[in-house]
């Protein structure tokens, strides 16, 4: 299977951390490497040299947030009513259920499945996944904490000031930014910059996949084992597959697209789920367990995803 190789890289990575091979302090520094400036880089690289082959972010967009705000529903009114927790747990219950992990993850596995040119589709969905999810999580859990009794309440004006704050300073987004720049005023990227950005870019992926696997040494398994199994399968089969209907069927979507919105879709939670819980003190174990069994568990579901898509 082509993707064996993209999770066998996790599993070195939490290996070499698991029986102490390697500090894991050591994970912490790649991890930072891959975020500050190798990721990045490598999103400036594709979008300065890509376009969107005449297709239209806002059906690609529709159709995967559409997904989203299916599974974070589901998360959230099962972890409220039938665990009967509170709601900033609740809040963390759909973050976990909708926050894929684009970049660690979704960037090697669809290179990996498509090469260059689905990268560009995927590019095109992280220039706005991150800020807009990172918007709703903060607006949504200020008013959650509000109802727990927790907080006082904030105007949503300066709950955006704080957010777009520390967004406009965040590496993924920069790349972003100044590639799809670079992109509209069409600067070439040739000679030696171009060598330097396929050193760095060439990098990104096989460093952090061995950073995402040490970094699941922190996680591991918290107990309260059930809610994060259902998260886990909201996360990894229903939302691909309303996102699958929706960009197939609701938009029309041309081939590519579709697979990498569904496979995108089918990634692991994302390890912004815990950094939220931690920030808000709840649902820790909801999160942490439900990075665990997804991640352990993509090469079973992308695999599976993959052939239904016929890939």
């Amino acid at each position: 299977m082509v993707v064996l190789p993209v999770f066998a890289l996790i599993g070195i990575g939490y290996g070499s951390a698991r029986i102490g091979l390697l500090d894991a302090r050591i994970g912490d520094a790649l991890g930072q490497f891959v975020f500050v400036i190798a990721i990045p880089v490598l999103i400036f690289k594709t979008l300065a040299t890509s376009s969107l082959g005449g297709v239209s972010p806002w059906g690609f967009w529709f159709a995967y947030f559409t997904g989203v705000a299916v599974v974070w529903t589901l998360g959230t009114l099962i972890i409220r009513k039938l665990y009967g927790r509170e709601a900033r747990a609740g809040v963390i219950a759909g973050i976990s259920a909708a926050f894929a992990n684009t970049v660690m993850v979704g960037i090697p596995l669809i290179t990996a499945v498509f090469g260059e040119p689905g990268l560009v589709p995927l590019f095109v969905l992280i220039s706005i996944h991150l800020p807009l999810l990172t918007i709703v999580c903060a607006i949504v859990m200020e008013r959650a904490a509000v109802v727990d009794g927790t907080e006082k309440g904030r105007p949503i004006g300066e709950i955006l000031k704080t957010v777009l704050n520390n967004l406009i300073t965040n590496p993924i987004v920069v790349g972003i930014l100044a590639g799809a720049f670079w992109q509209i005023v069409g600067l070439p990227v040739d000679g030696l910059f171009k060598v330097i950005l396929d050193q760095i870019g060439g990098a990104a992926l096989p460093v952090a996949l061995f950073s995402l696997g040490m970094s699941m040494v922190r996680y591991g398994i918290r107990g309260n084992v059930g809610p994060a199994i259902i998260l886990s399968t909201l996360k990894a089969f229903v939302m691909p597959a309303v996102v699958y209907v929706m960009a197939r069927y609701a938009v029309g979507l041309p081939p590519l697209w579709v697979s990498v919105a569904t496979l995108t879709a089918c990634c692991p939670t994302g390890i912004n789920a815990f950094l939220f819980a931690s920030r808000y003190g709840t649902g820790h174990a909801m999160s942490a367990n439900s990075i665990t069994f997804t991640t352990a568990g993509a090469v079973v579901t992308t695999g599976l995803w993959m052939a239904f898509l016929g890939l």
